[in-house]
């Protein structure tokens, strides 16, 4: 069987970060992290049309804080920031009359959001478009905005076949064994008439990790070979006497 491991948990000790925060033990534990997954079913069905990517919990005594990361963040603020407070009284019910503190953090360019191509692939696949037509158009909208790489990979019931099957596009550099590579992961489902047809994708970044570490050159630490210059005093070559 094929070992399998999630891209986001494989890189967190390098360059991703955790996205819930807080610590408990025993019983506060199983609590707060039932809570965690009611809160964050709860923002995935509330916005499913806002664009939301990302979704990041912090937790300090009694209070709470979510970060919400978005493309839309008008259609989640809504006029004079009703939708605000529909859904901070949501998740404080949900997480027990704890504080609550929500915050919106724009995505500038969406198009180079894993989650965000993702879903936005689903959701043309729902539609009854053409599960390659879909896949190309999303690798050449992220090439042109600048992705260094792109791999999309769809899974079930393609085209309505009567046997599910997996295929996969990639276009520029995506090296996935390479931890220091600024790598994006997104996963979502596309419900059609046909089953669940599952969609993956990976963009790599166009950025500069300052904590690489920076490479020798060619020559290793001597750097370039100088001149040699002259030999010095040597002596003539004998000549060959055969």
């Amino acid at each position: 069987m094929g070992q399998k491991v999630n891209p986001i948990a494989f890189r967190l000790a390098v360059n991703k970060d955790w996205r819930s925060k807080w610590y408990a033990k025993g019983k506060d534990y199983t609590d707060k992290l039932h809570e965690d997954l009611s809160v964050r079913a709860y923002l995935r069905n509330k916005l499913q049309n806002a664009g939301l990517a990302k979704v990041v919990i912090e937790r300090a005594w009694n209070s709470v804080r979510v970060t919400l990361h978005t493309s839309r963040p008008g259609l989640i603020i809504g006029r004079q920031g009703k939708e605000i407070e529909v859904m901070t009284k949501d998740i404080a019910d949900l997480c027990k009359g704890a504080q609550v503190k929500l915050d919106i953090l724009e995505i500038r360019k969406p198009e180079l959001d894993a989650q965000l191509v993702a879903e936005q692939v689903a959701v043309q696949l729902e539609r009854r478009i053409s599960f390659r037509r879909a896949m190309k158009r999303a690798l050449q909208t992220a090439m042109e905005f600048g992705a260094e790489g792109i791999r999309l990979r769809v899974a079930g019931r393609l085209g309505g076949a009567d046997i599910a099957r997996s295929e996969s596009y990639r276009e520029g550099k995506v090296p996935l064994q390479t931890l220091r590579v600024p790598l994006e992961y997104g996963f979502a489902e596309a419900r059609t008439l046909y089953g669940i047809i599952g969609v993956k994708c990976w963009v790599n970044k166009k950025e500069d990790d300052p904590k690489a570490p920076q490479g020798r050159n060619d020559r290793g630490e001597r750097g370039e070979r100088g001149d040699r210059g002259d030999r010095g005093d040597r002596a003539p070559r004998r000549p060959n006497r055969n």
